[in-house]
């Protein structure tokens, strides 16, 4: 079966040249040799990602491969001879990645500049020695960053605690891990887990990001570090006012509720919002005044007497 590049570096063929370097990036750097020791397989796998961008990043030899599929070399110059890889004066049995630009797969810096990349790459692999076989200070090399998002419970992200994470490490193995919730972060926020990220032979593992996640509340709503919840009340309780107790994430309060409070009016309860390390919020009790599903004979003769001579116009300001 002809060997299909775009497959192998898992694309279609409408990728573009910016898609096409970056899979070549991603999967060398997955399966090249040196990262892989283990894995007998990876040479192999390695070759044939070097051997799909020759051809799919080179425009000529693309449209060729287009037209004519693997064999378009030997199908334009009869000479039979596509991407070869240099043995090298070891003969066959000399390294098969000596014509590998390893600049343009881990990073596009020289070695030794300021942008790290294939200098970090080379130097994790030679001992600190630069290209020409010079020493030079040894620069850190650090493993890849891991994203993950993770819904927490509204009343954690409020009040702070922790959460787990499950994280799938390259090995397979699925790992827990109690992830510290600071009180009053907010959804979208990110956590970085320190060295929990991906390995790196010769150096410090990445960080975990984590993209936090808020579940909402059945009664409670945040906006910035104020809270907003939903009070249900008698009608007489809004008409003739009392005290009701309500439910703060610094524990309950009785509050007052004036006399005559309509539906709709929000209460401020200072201090009782959400608490961060630069600014406290407020609490503000929005009244919902809730009827009973029915009502007796002698209630609704008192509901008449209330409506029978109402001091002013309810929907006096209602206008389109």
């Amino acid at each position: 079966m002809a060997e299909d590049y775009y497959r192998i570096l898992g694309l279609d063929r409408n990728a573009t040249a910016d898609q096409i370097r970056k899979a070549h990036r991603d999967l060398a750097r997955k399966y090249h040799p040196d990262l892989n020791p283990d894995d007998k397989s990876a040479k192999t796998k390695f070759q044939e990602v070097q051997k799909a961008y020759e051809v799919l990043s080179d425009p000529k030899k693309r449209e060729m491969y287009d037209r004519f599929g693997a064999g378009f070399e030997q199908a334009s110059s009869g000479a039979g001879a596509g991407p070869q890889w240099r043995t090298g004066p070891g003969g066959p049995q000399g390294n098969p990645f000596e014509d590998v630009d390893l600049s343009q797969i881990f990073g596009g810096g020289q070695a030794g500049g300021a942008n790290g990349g294939f200098g970090d790459f080379f130097r994790q692999f030679t001992g600190g020695r630069n290209a020409a076989g010079g020493k030079q200070g040894r620069r850190s090399v650090r493993g890849n960053d891991i994203e993950y998002e993770l819904q927490v419970a509204f009343r954690t992200a409020i009040s702070g605690g922790q959460a787990q994470l499950s994280v799938r490490r390259p090995s397979g193995k699925l790992e827990t891990i109690t992830v510290k919730v600071p009180q009053g972060i907010a959804d979208g926020k990110k956590i970085r887990l320190r060295g929990q990220g991906e390995p790196v032979a010769g150096g410090s593992p990445g960080d975990i990001l984590i993209t936090v996640k808020v579940a909402p509340h059945p009664h409670f709503q945040r906006t910035g570090n104020d809270l907003v919840v939903k009070v249900p009340v008698t009608l007489a309780e809004a008409a003739l006012g009392g005290k009701v107790d309500v439910p703060t994430p610094q524990g309950t309060i009785s509050l007052s509720i004036p006399p005559c409070t309509s539906s709709g009016k929000r209460l401020r309860i200072k201090g009782h919002g959400v608490v961060t390390k630069d600014k406290t919020g407020d609490l503000y009790a929005e009244i919902q005044i809730t009827l009973p599903e029915t009502l007796t004979a002698q209630q609704q003769d008192l509901v008449r007497q209330l409506n029978a001579e109402p001091s002013e116009p309810v929907r006096k300001n209602l206008v389109w």
